[in-house]
């Protein structure tokens, strides 16, 4: 492909962008300074340029056009704080970029220095270290040698963010103290890449796995080439059969099944393979199969017509329950994971619960929905993850409606806030009454180490229990019983007289029994509340208050 930059040439880019997003997630994922299952930064981010390009018009639209939709689909799609970060940094690009039929290397230059002042002013207490000093950095070497040449200019800016990304862990002692560089920036650096293929025709670097990553070992084919046809959801029918074939013929049955379908992937090997395809074309796609081998088992399902109906028994059930809510001043969104955290949240009085958590953020669209669906003129939102608290803030900037956000970092922020909620009185009496409560509370949790590492001076080993306190590790522990016991130890005082236990999903109801005993003899002035909540990944969470 040649190296004029076009309206075309941008929309490509972003698709690869994705693409690239999409393959790399368990690895950018897996980067994270403390050896929790919650790494979720690859998972937001490729989730925020899958809306993007969700709503990207069709080839040959003009520049405008398409930096509409990179901006309005980044804005609305973004998950996490990666998400919204990344979102900012897409719309300072867009705004640099609408105006232009082509693209030169100073037009970009000066787009992603517009790109890293979005995204610094996006961030209340910005950081060196991160995903901002990558940008910022190659918008910089960007800069030093602008001029027509756009490839050189993207070659000098991916230069630069790379050199950025390496120092990351120099700039941030955490990250060196854990020995991975910064998440965020990784994700970043996959934008030049994909910029770099489709100007240059340079294949994007496959995932290096860092040590502690899980990452599947399922093949999964790139997209076609031609990224028009557009989303999987647009093809029809899903192919599935075993094929009987010799294991030199594969990559040539894989090139075949491209050209007639998409997310396609194929397991297996020493003449047998299960293969996965979405397609518009069933005769086609089984054919490839006959053309290389014996298909048998051959499964068909109708896309369309289970999608339709999965989104007609959901749209009714929402309907349903919408239909049971009483109108009133003030409503509450609360975000949470776990049937048992749901059902806590509803017996305070929340009128919508989105689904959604560590490594599972709810985007700016589905809190939005959330929140035009309630019979109420004003909205709380309740994001209980640190994560998802700066999705929750751009809201209220696109409902018709009174948005505010009380910023619970937890289950039990949310469930403490709650206590001061009154839904006839008007917002910014529940937000003074929320907030305060919320500010009583000092939270922890007990999640199982994914890696060996070492973290805030702890020696730590794959499997170990790790306790945090207000996001700190404070124990390092065999069981995590113990590990609980030692964050209620470090989080209580004497003016503390509640201790607020939510046991998950990997823990028992005597398990939490047992533990609210053994922190009644630690602490005998502290009362202990035990409740189911089914939330994955942390056994217990704890709130004193």
């Amino acid at each position: 492909m040649g190296t004029a930059f076009t309206a075309d040439t941008l929309r490509a880019v972003v698709v690869g962008f994705r693409d690239a997003l999409m393959a790399h997630k368990d690895v950018v994922n897996a980067l994270n300074v403390y050896p929790v299952p919650d790494g979720d930064t690859g998972t937001n981010m490729s989730l925020t340029l899958e809306s993007v390009v969700q709503g990207l018009p069709e080839p040959g639209a003009p520049m405008a056009d398409v930096c509409k939709a990179i901006s309005h689909g980044s804005l609305m799609g973004a998950r996490g704080n990666s998400g919204v970060i990344m979102s900012q940094i897409l719309r300072g690009l867009s705004a640099g970029l609408r105006d232009h039929d082509t693209i030169t290397g100073t037009i970009f230059s000066a787009a992603l220095t517009d790109a890293a002042e979005s995204a610094y002013g996006a961030v209340g207490n910005p950081v060196e270290g991160t995903i901002l000093t990558v940008i910022r950095e190659a918008g910089e070497a960007a800069a030093a040698v602008a001029g027509d040449d756009i490839l050189a200019t993207m070659d000098a800016a991916r230069t630069g963010a790379a050199d950025a990304l390496e120092r990351t862990p120099q700039l941030l002692p955490v990250l060196a103290e854990a020995g991975v560089v910064d998440s965020g920036g990784t994700g970043l650096l996959l934008l030049f890449d994909a910029a770099l293929e489709v100007l240059d025709g340079r294949p994007i670097p496959a995932p290096v796995v860092p040590d502690g990553a899980m990452v599947s070992s399922i093949e999964v084919v790139d997209r076609p080439d031609d990224h028009g046809q557009g989303s999987i959801a647009d093809l029809r029918y899903e192919v599935m059969f075993l094929l009987d074939a010799p294991d030199d013929s594969i990559e040539g049955f894989k090139a075949a099944w491209a050209e007639v379908g998409d997310s396609i992937v194929v397991v297996g090997g020493d003449g047998l393979f299960n293969c996965h395809i979405h397609t518009d074309y069933i005769g086609a796609s089984i054919e490839c199969g006959i053309a290389v081998g014996r298909p048998h088992d051959i499964r068909v399902t109708d896309l369309l017509e289970e999608l339709e109906e999965q989104e007609w028994v959901k749209q009714a059930a929402a309907e349903s329950a919408m239909a049971e809510i009483e109108p009133c001043t003030t409503a509450v969104v609360a975000v949470s994971v776990g049937t048992g955290v749901g059902d806590i949240f509803r017996s305070f009085g929340v009128q919508h619960v989105v689904e959604g958590g560590q490594t599972m953020n709810p985007s700016t669209a589905d809190l939005l929905s959330a929140v035009e669906a309630l019979p109420a003129d004003n909205v709380v939102i309740l994001p209980n993850n640190k994560n998802i608290i700066p999705v929750a803030e751009h809201v209220n900037a696109e409902s018709s409606k009174n948005v505010a956000v009380v910023a619970s970092r937890s289950i039990v922020g949310g469930m403490a806030s709650l206590v001061a909620y009154d839904p006839e009185a008007d917002l910014d009496a529940n937000l003074e009454g929320m907030r305060e409560a919320l500010s009583h509370l000092l939270s922890g949790e007990v999640t199982q180490s994914v890696r060996a590492t070492t973290a805030e001076g702890f020696e730590i080993a794959e499997g170990d229990w790790l306790g945090l306190a207000m996001g700190k590790i404070v124990a390092v522990e065999d069981d995590p019983l113990e590990a609980a016991v030692a964050v209620v130890g470090r989080l209580a005082d004497d003016d503390h007289e509640i201790v607020t236990i939510v046991i998950g999903e990997d823990a028992t109801e005597a398990e939490g029994a047992t533990l609210a005993a053994q922190i009644g003899l630690a602490h005998p002035d502290l009362e202990a509340e035990v409740h189911v909540g089914g939330q994955p990944l942390y056994p217990f969470i704890i709130g004193v208050e």
